[in-house]
Formats: C-alpha cells, structure tokens, sequence
C-alpha cells in the first residue's frame, strides 16, 4: 500500500473541511446507478448472537449492525475520512476539544430528528463507558451549543487521526437517545431489531436462516439507498455458499465466504468476480494466545520457544491456500503508518525451539516436556486445521497438547469469559489506527472479563502500558509513530499473543452487483450505494 501524505490522512480544518458528498461510484465508465432490487448477502462465519451487540461482539453483529446504525464519519478506501452524520470534526489548537458539526434533516427509523443530544448521549454514556472504552478516557465532557453543534472537552491533548478513527471505526456507531437512555444499553431487547438513522431497517430477523432489510424511504439522502431490500443469511459452512453462488441464490459474500479453492473456479466464467479491497481499515489476522494465568505460560521464554515451533508459511501457502502470509509483529503488514519490520522474528525452528525449551527449564521428561489444553476457536473452518497443524508442531517437540475446536459460543465462552485454556487460536481485525483496536490484546486495561476479542492472556506490563499512554495523547505524528514502533517491538518480544498470518480477505460478488468495496472497511459500512446491474 502506497504511503499518504499528513494532509491526506487527517483532512485536517487547515488542509481540508469534509466534503458534503457521498463517495462516487468507484468506476466513473460504468452507466448510472439503477434502483430497486434485492441483494443477497453474507459473509464468511456464522450468524451473530444479536443483530446489535453495545459492547463488541464480533464481526457477525457488526456486519447486521452497520447497515442499520451509522457514524459520524467514514473512512475511504484511499483512507480519507468523509462525513456521514458529521459534516465536520475541528479540533481546537491545543487539540483539547473538537467542534462537531451535524447534518441537518436526519431523523431516527421511528421519525424522531436526530439532533446534537444524540451525540451527547453516545459520547458520555456510550462511547466512553462501552463501545471505546479507554481509547476516549480523556473525555471529561460533551456539550451541546445548538442542535446541530456538539463540543467535545478532553483531559488531554487527543490526536486529530487517533479520534476520527474512533468515530469512524467499530465503536463509533452512533445510537438513539430517546430509546436507550435511562436504562441498559447492553441488554435492552432493541439490540434485536436496532433503529438507527441508516439507509435500511430492520423487517424481520428470522434465527438460524436471515434478517430482511427494507429501504428507508426517509433517509437523510433522498437518492439513497439504491436497493429496495437487503437479505443477510447465514451458511454453516464455506461449501454451503460456494453452492448458494453457483445456483444463483447468493450476489455477494464478504470475508473469504467460500473455500479458497474454489475461488479460481467461480472466477472462470466471468459471472463471479474475486476483490480484495474494502479491508485496509479492517485488516484481518490469525493470532495464537498464551494463557499468562499459567506458570509456563508466564515465562517469556516458554512463549519465545513456541513462536519458533511453528511454521507460519506452511499456514499461509497449505491452510490458506496463499491467500495469507506470516505475520511480522502485532500491527499488520498493510497498516501503512504504524507497521515495521523492525521487530523480533521467529523463524520457524523446530530444534531451536527444543533447546530453548531445554534452557528455559522443561526438557523431557518421560516422553514428554509438559501437557497444555489448546482451544482453536471453531468459527472458521480454517481454525479447525491451523488448531490441528499447532497440535502436531508442538508434539513435534514433545509436549502433549490436548485440542479442542468449540462452537462460536463455546469458543467466546472459554477465552474470553472463563479463560479456560492454555493457548488458544483465534481472529481479530484491527484498524489503521491501533489504538484500541491492536493495544488492548496486551494492555492491562484490556482485561475485561467476558469482552470478546480484548486482552484474555492476563498479561499486564506497566512499561507497554507507558507506551501506549502516550500514544493516546501525541499529537506530533513521527512521535507518536515512533512511540507506536515501541509499543509493536515491546509486544513482539514479549509474545503473550501474536498474529501467526496476516489474512487477505477477499470479497466474492456476482459481477452485476455495483460499486462495492468502495471503503475502507466495505463489512462494515451501510452498503447504501451498492446497486444491481439487472
């Protein structure tokens, strides 16, 4: 990925005001958009525990989310922030408060207008206290000045990218104050059929087959959506949708829906196209999690020795069909800003990896060095096999390894709420802007007991802590990418959990449905441009 220039990551008030517009269609050549129609969709797992989950939850409930609850900003495929419900974010010169401007005339799925108490509401008593957590633990207020205006006041200078990442991210969604307010915004029983200011709404969500979208006919853009309805279902396996593509029961499937095989195969005939943009801002990886509330797993060392047992290209070229590659530290290796090389390396090595075992203190001992119970979370297929390949290399170096490959549930249960497990195989997508969405896997503030895809190892370094403590308030972008170097070396060498392969999603789509993968994390967005070519 090319390198942006300041000005074009910030679109800062001096460079730049947002523009008004929408994103343009990503082809000019093509004719104009059509309307009407109905797209059907999925994506590469399962079906979400909720259409609308607060805290997290996991790409499923993001993917139904999004199309419902929109943000204040959106981040383009050539990564530049555009206005959605924000017209405009300007920071003060201190970088100790912005001034949001609103677009007038939104109004929520149930007709009640959408005002500057909305975003008061979400900064304070969603975004804050659920949704970001500590990346917005210096907001002490939000204030509105007129209906259409909010001032955010921080303890800190903030970084002008750092905070429209935030707002243009995964928890930036923006929800109504007259439905949440006053009570539990995590289990109020909305979160199954969410009324948002987006383009579709909710008809009827049907448990293990789909949810039905219909077109908002007052959305704040009245030439948008372009599609009358929008049809989210759910396989219980790749093979299931390649079949679904083949006999014209499926447009388009987001995150690698279909076995990587296949792919060259449905491509052939030109009626079905392979993309693999709309995922910078989403970038995808297979990370392997040592348990730091177990003695063994609390020596660096132990940790170190198994990083070297493992062969993450055999992973990428053999499981991943090529579509992958090994990882290089915790930031990803298409994170054009923060991403280095210069980082520890594991190389795979196998008698490497048993001398070091041997010197850290567990040589064999009656056939074997120690037992570990691993978990490969068994939401996708391919963590089925990564699980059984790290079963066999750690056996390889004679440590007993009892494997275990739950359902999604059972998985998000045992790493994440019970902790109940040695070393465990999991995913998580991280954004351009680390902070939280790659920090808190190692910060102490991560840990949070049943958080899904957050810090489970239980490792707590107060020296990474610093680091990313400072991070969050640079404003000077080479310092703060000098302190985001830190912060991946620190975590590389210490290895409580590790990227194993930089994943290369791709979309697969049925080549008259238009102008997708137009963002930077196209899962995630509202899809009100998409349009069918019939």
């Amino acid at each position: 990925m090319n390198r942006f220039s300041r000005r074009d990551f910030l679109m800062t008030s001096a460079g730049a005001a947002f523009a008004t517009r929408m994103i343009e269609p990503a082809r000019a050549d093509v004719e104009a958009p059509k309307r009407g129609g109905t797209l059907l969709a999925t994506w590469g797992g399962f079906e979400p525990q909720s259409l609308f989950v607060p805290a997290g939850g996991g790409s499923s409930p993001y993917f139904t989310s999004t199309k419902v609850h929109e943000r204040l900003l959106r981040l383009t495929v050539d990564l530049k922030f555009e206005p959605v419900l924000a017209l405009e974010i300007k920071p003060a010169a201190d970088f100790r408060s912005y001034t949001i401007k609103l677009r007038d005339g939104v109004t929520w799925h149930d007709g009640k207008s959408f005002t500057a108490d909305d975003v008061v509401f979400n900064a304070m008593e969603y975004w804050k206290p659920i949704s970001a957590g500590v990346s917005l633990d210096v907001l002490e207020g939000a204030e509105a000045t007129d209906p259409l205006t909010v001032v955010l006041k921080f303890k800190a200078p903030v970084p002008e990218f750092f905070l429209k990442s935030v707002l243009a991210g995964k928890s930036g969604l923006v929800i109504p104050k007259h439905i949440y307010a006053g009570g539990n915004i995590i289990t109020n029983p909305i979160n199954n059929t969410p009324v948002g200011t987006g383009p579709f709404k909710v008809k009827e969500w049907v448990r293990g087959s789909h949810v039905e979208y219909l077109r908002n006919d007052k959305y704040w853009n009245p030439s948008l959506p372009y599609l009358d309805r929008l049809v989210i279902r759910w396989w219980r396996d790749p093979a299931s949708r390649s079949a679904a593509f083949e006999a014209g029961q499926l447009d388009i499937g987001t995150f690698n829906p279909i076995p990587m095989p296949d792919i060259d195969r449905l491509i052939k005939g030109g009626k079905i196209i392979a993309e693999t943009k709309g995922y910078s801002n989403s970038a995808w990886v297979t990370t392997i999690e040592f348990n730091q509330r177990r003695d063994i797993f609390n020596k660096r060392e132990v940790r170190q020795a198994l990083m070297q047992a493992i062969d993450r290209q055999f992973i990428s070229d053999t499981i991943f069909f090529g579509r992958a590659h090994p990882s290089i530290g915790a930031i990803h290796s298409s994170n054009s800003i923060f991403f280095t090389k210069d980082v520890q390396d594991y190389p795979f090595d196998s008698k490497k990896a048993a001398k070091m075992l041997d010197a850290a203190g567990y040589p064999v001992k009656g056939g074997s060095r120690f037992k570990l119970n691993l978990v490969s979370a068994g939401w996708f297929e391919e963590n089925e096999k990564i699980g059984q390949y790290i079963k066999q290399a750690f056996e390889d170096i004679d440590i007993t390894v009892d494997l275990a490959v739950p359902d999604r549930a059972t998985s998000l249960k045992r790493i994440y709420t019970d902790y109940d497990y040695d070393v465990a195989i999991s995913n998580n997508s991280g954004s351009i802007e680390l902070i939280p969405s790659a920090t808190e896997f190692y910060t102490t503030d991560g840990i949070v007991k049943g958080a899904a895809f957050r810090n489970a190892t239980g490792y707590s370094n107060p020296k990474l802590d610093e680091v990313v403590a400072k991070m969050a308030v640079e404003t000077d972008e080479p310092k703060r990418i000098a302190l985001a170097k830190d912060f991946d070396r620190l975590a590389t060498s210490e290895a409580p959990l590790l990227p194993l392969v930089d994943l290369e999603p791709v979309t697969i789509a049925r080549s008259d449905v238009r102008n997708h993968s137009t963002t930077a994390d196209f899962m995630g967005e509202s899809w009100a441009e998409l349009w069918l070519d019939r």
